[in-house]
């Protein structure tokens, strides 16, 4: 990893995120945080302060569960910043019933997959004056649960679900991060700007706090050996920090880093152009309305 380079994680304030944060700046990262609320943002803050003395932290706050919160934060980072070195696209959610946004989207599709596809896109001219720099986005193998895709329905889908259906919403928001992450790839090539997707494995943090019983549910898989979220955060490091092969547009397991095929449709060229373009014109629609610069 180069001297002091800048890296921006969005989700930095629990769970794989934090502890990923952690590590970054041990290794002496500018670190470039979003969070939801000061108070959590101040306690990572302690903790990456007791690990790393001196760290470089700085935190931008916004609900990335809002069209115009990820707009305006993504505005900000962009204009405070010269360059960026790695971004790692982290914030995510698995909820356990059916919740609008304000912009009436699901959240799920919102947080997951909507927020770091328009984030990243705002980044954009900046990641690639910075090149050679990274993009790292936390995907998921429970995209191979999703049943597929429809573009056209699924971005726009408010269905209600149950717990039990929650877990195909979330592997569809998964399986479109990772289609997103391998056309960013293709469309990046050439800028020096590589692209890369990842499945953490099982981890019960922040993905799980919407279960009552995540926190002792936590402690019993610790004691057990399951579900490390030290392992999500060792995949992400790697993949912001080290060299690959493929050089860009991978999936890695957090296996080590071994890389992973997807599931349909995310290993059809033709389908992650589809969703790219359908996800551009339902986000300009949604910022027209609200005032902000069309993409």
């Amino acid at each position: 990893m180069k001297e002091r380079p800048t890296i921006v994680v969005t989700g930095a304030t629990s769970g794989i995120g934090e502890i990923a944060s952690i590590e970054l700046a041990k290794r002496g990262a500018h670190l470039v945080l979003t969070a939801r609320d000061k108070a959590k943002a101040s306690r990572t803050l302690g903790r990456i302060r007791a690990e790393a003395p001196g760290a470089h932290v700085d935190f931008h706050y916004a609900d990335f569960g809002s069209v115009h919160a990820v707009a305006a934060v993504a505005t900000e980072i962009a204009a405070r910043y010269d360059r960026i070195d790695v971004l790692i696209n982290n914030a995510g959610l698995h909820a356990f019933e059916q919740r609008i946004t304000g912009d009436g989207f699901a959240e799920m599709i919102a947080v997951n997959y909507l927020a770091p596809w328009l984030f990243t896109d705002i980044l954009r001219d900046t990641l690639i004056r910075s090149a050679p720099s990274r993009v790292v986005t936390v995907a998921s193998e429970a995209s191979r649960r999703s049943g597929g895709l429809t573009p056209d329905k699924d971005l726009v889908d408010t269905s209600p679900f149950t717990r039990a259906g929650s877990s195909k919403v979330y592997g569809k928001t998964k399986l479109m991060d990772i289609m997103f992450s391998l056309e960013l790839a293709g469309q990046l090539e050439g800028t020096g700007v590589a692209a890369h997707c990842l499945d953490p494995g099982f981890n019960v943090t922040g993905l799980g706090r919407e279960l009552g019983f995540a926190e002792p549910l936590a402690k019993v898989l610790k004691w057990l050996g399951v579900g490390d979220p030290r392992r999500g955060a060792e995949i992400i490091v790697r993949l912001a920090t080290e060299d690959t092969d493929p050089t860009t547009g991978g999936y890695f397991s957090v296996k080590n880093a071994r890389p992973l095929n997807p599931s349909a449709p995310a290993d059809d060229a033709a389908a992650r152009h589809e969703l790219w373009i359908r996800t551009r014109s339902l986000l300009s629609e949604r910022l027209e309305t609200i005032g902000f610069k069309q993409l």
